[in-house]
């Protein structure tokens, strides 16, 4: 059995032996099961978004818990950007192991205020804005008891395009939030994925168009803190060549075709849908 997360064997009580080596190609036939690496050996750039956002946390990557590297992340981002408040609220589900992190490290004590909706999937990955506006408010609600008349820390594990971000900070004040403090776990987004996560042209990006000011006042909260690269890093247990951290600081390590660029293909997919007839869009 081959799986793309650990996590998966659990399920099923399988073995888990080992993982494969970047480049490796496993071929399983009637001989039996075999290795090639049929490509030259370059460095490793393992996507380190999937630490923040993407794998399970009951999954291990490359010997490493990704909820504890989570937490992690969390008491780097408390040691870092520290704030005075009286809860430490987690966006679910990605935020909730750093924001025990955020607690665990500041002493800030922790509540789940808000209550995900799990019939509704990602937002940042929904086709237009309408539908990922309409999705962000089915998606959370809050418990307005625990957050009344207090000092929140919002820990969530990145900012996009900011139009979720800010709808949290709208629904905090909304329902008596006294101050609302966002603490990011990862660094601000400003290049664009060319390799297939969908992250936007970069001037969809809100770091990428906005200073650290600029997005709080677009927030609209008291203070907002990034975790930078090196205490994310860190919070991995792994080297910083070990990782690919493109959409962070515009440094790709494998060179790309601007003809088959993941953004211009999409451009061009959009732009003969708008020639088709009105009838044929439908289908």
């Amino acid at each position: 059995m081959l799986a793309s997360e650990s996590c998966a064997f659990d399920l099923i009580h399988a073995e888990f032996i080992r993982e494969l080596e970047p480049g490796e190609v496993v071929i399983i036939d009637e001989h039996g099961i075999r290795s090639e690496w049929p490509f030259p050996k370059s460095r490793s750039a393992f996507c380190i978004f999937e630490y923040v956002y993407f794998a399970r946390p009951d999954s291990n990557l490359t010997g490493s818990n990704v909820s504890m590297a989570r937490v992690e992340m969390g008491r780097e981002l408390a040691r870092s950007h520290p704030v005075e408040a009286d809860i430490v609220v987690p966006v679910p589900d990605s935020g909730i192991f750093a924001a025990l992190g955020y607690s665990e490290e500041s002493g800030i004590p922790y509540y789940p205020a808000f209550v995900r909706n799990h019939y509704i999937g990602r937002t940042f990955i929904q086709p237009t804005q309408m539908i990922r506006d309409f999705n962000v408010r089915v998606k959370l609600n809050l418990i307005r008891s625990a957050i009344e008349g207090k000092r929140v820390v919002v820990v969530d594990d990145s900012i996009v395009r900011g139009t979720t971000a800010r709808s949290r900070v709208v629904n905090l004040r909304e329902n008596g939030a006294k101050e609302v403090h966002m603490r990011i776990s990862c660094p601000p987004h400003k290049h664009a994925c060319h390799y297939g996560i969908d992250f936007p042209d970069p001037e969809k990006l809100l770091a990428n168009q906005c200073s650290l000011e600029q997005i709080r006042e677009y927030l609209g909260a008291d203070s907002i803190g990034y975790l930078d690269v090196p205490g994310m890093v860190r919070a991995t247990g792994r080297q910083m060549n070990e990782f690919c951290l493109a959409c962070f600081n515009g440094d790709y390590p494998v060179p790309f075709d601007a003809k088959f660029d993941k953004l211009v293909m999409e451009q061009r997919r959009d732009q003969a849908r708008l020639l088709e007839p009105p009838a044929e869009r439908l289908f």
